[in-house]
């Protein structure tokens, strides 16, 4: 049975939309290329003439958005890429299914179906499976552009998301008919940005300089590849050589996985503990450590270890969230026979909450790689009065593809949600500092390159008021499509009954 016309045309607007979509996050751009992006895809989904074609054409622009988004996970080989894929990829098909069965209704009504139904679908995406992934919210897209990044500072990059959902699907709306009721959502984000707005501006808060902080990258002995023996310890070893040209810190910050692994681990080895803490006294200045520590034949600890001036450790923050298949295998039994997962043979111990270290007048949190792409984890810090951020991670293993940008770009939504500067520090990916505007205060460091970075920091005494307000955006719109979904429900059913008594 050949494909009916308006199908067709469905999977064409889907195809471009979700090219576009691509397009509009790093190395490409501009972001606002999303919004386009969605439109046709929303446009499809409204013109499909059942869910089974809305549930296939919302499969297919997740399946072309997430692999050409994410195609560099194929570095770690198709068993990591194609599961992420399909799972990502399914949820837009759900989504697609759903809001295909109201075509019938009122187009307002299905215009604010399909805004609660996508803040439904990002609120269960961030969480679910094997905790989630935020990895192309469509408010990420918007990290080059100012004025999204100061509205982010109020509703962070969730509201974002729903601000370009809001705007895709009033495009589509208007290509039917003109309301200035269909307006009303995207005047109210606005009108509550400009009044959470208007009460921040006014309240008091301090600010002073913090630094120099430095961040020292390493490197590998051999970048993107395992060439040697030891090849761990000898990048512990090109950090330590780095670190003693450093003239000058007052913190100095050294990545995930940069003391090597287990038998470089600080905590354990006190050879290793004992040449940091030197540096550390030599220089009077607080120290940030990755390492990753062995607890037991099958479990292991991912940590970013603080030294004090002393050369003492003071504390750790342990990694919360694992990478499922690169740093533990989810159900372990389950996959044993695959012969790639022989590559994870550990399971990490997740960390059991958020580390905020007092460092020289301020505070100071600190997550680790994955969670990076994450909001929850930054703001819990933030949260518990961290007035800066680093985010450590290593991106070793994406060698020279566009991860780096990518998780830059959303570091950048980090730093202007939680109105505190960031420290994006890589062992081999790029490294920069980041103001709490999401604006760039330093030059980016090259892909694999031996090099350190240095820069003050602007600590001001209060953060931005998305800390306080949290996804209150996005969990406003779910709540409004449950709401709006049993309201369409009942008036259907008393279509029924009206029906049926005549």
């Amino acid at each position: 049975m050949l494909p009916t016309l308006p199908t067709v045309i469905g999977v064409i607007l889907v195809v471009f939309g979700a090219g576009l979509s691509v397009f509009a996050f790093p190395p490409f751009g501009p972001g606002w290329l999303i919004v386009p992006g969605i439109s046709l895809f929303l446009a499809a989904l409204h013109r499909a003439p059942n869910r089974r074609t809305g549930l296939l054409l919302g499969g297919l622009y997740g399946a072309i958005f997430f692999s050409g988004l994410m195609w560099w996970l194929s570095e770690l080989g198709l068993i990591a890429a194609i599961p992420l894929f399909v799972v990502q990829g399914a949820f837009l098909a759900v989504y697609g299914w759903w809001l295909s069965g109201y075509n019938d209704r009122p187009t307002s009504t299905w215009y604010l179906l399909a805004l609660g139904g996508w803040a439904v679908m990002e609120l269960i995406r961030y969480h679910f499976p094997v905790g989630g992934l935020e990895w192309g919210a469509a408010g990420y897209a918007l990290s080059d552009h100012f004025i999204t990044r100061f509205a982010a500072a109020y509703v962070g990059t969730t509201g974002l998301t729903m601000a370009v959902v809001m705007l895709s699907a009033l495009i589509v709306f208007l290509s039917d008919r003109w309301t200035w009721k269909a307006l009303i959502p995207l005047a109210s984000l606005i009108a509550f940005v400009l009044l959470v707005g208007l009460f921040d501006v006014n309240s008091p808060r301090t600010r002073f300089e913090f630094g120099p902080v430095v961040v020292v990258q390493g490197s590998t002995p051999c970048p993107f590849e395992h060439c040697v023996p030891d090849e761990r310890l000898k990048t512990f070893q090109q950090h330590l050589k780095l670190t003693e040209t450093v003239d000058s810190a007052k913190l100095v910050i050294w990545s995930e996985g940069s003391t090597g692994s287990f038998n470089a681990d600080p905590v354990l080895n006190p050879d290793i503990r004992a040449e940091i803490g030197g540096q550390a006294r030599r220089l009077h200045a607080w120290f940030l450590v990755g390492g990753d520590r062995p607890v037991n034949a099958a479990k292991w600890i991912n940590a970013n270890v603080v030294f004090d001036p002393s050369g003492e450790i003071i504390g750790e923050y342990r990694k919360q969230h694992a990478v499922p298949f690169g740093e533990y295998v989810p159900l372990r039994p389950l996959f044993d026979w695959i012969p790639a997962l022989a590559a994870v043979p550990l399971d990490m111990i997740p960390g059991k909450g958020p580390v905020v270290f007092g460092l020289a007048g301020t505070r100071m949190g600190s997550v680790i790689s994955f969670e990076g792409g994450f909001s929850r984890y930054a703001r819990q810090h933030v949260t518990e009065g961290a007035r800066f951020v680093v985010v450590a991670t290593n991106e070793g293993s994406y060698g020279t593809t566009p991860a780096s940008d990518q998780f830059i770009g959303m570091t950048r939504m980090r730093a202007v949600e939680l109105g505190v500067p960031v420290v994006h520090s890589a062992v081999t990916g790029r490294s920069v500092f980041i103001d709490r505007r999401g604006g760039f205060i330093s030059r980016e460091t090259g892909l694999g390159t031996v090099e350190t970075l240095s820069s003050e920091l602007e600590i001001r005494s209060r953060p931005s008021p998305y800390v306080r307000l949290g996804d209150i955006v996005m969990w406003a719109s779910a709540i409004m499509a449950f709401v709006l979904r049993s309201r369409v429900r009942l008036l259907v059913g008393s279509d029924e009954q009206i029906s049926e008594e005549d």
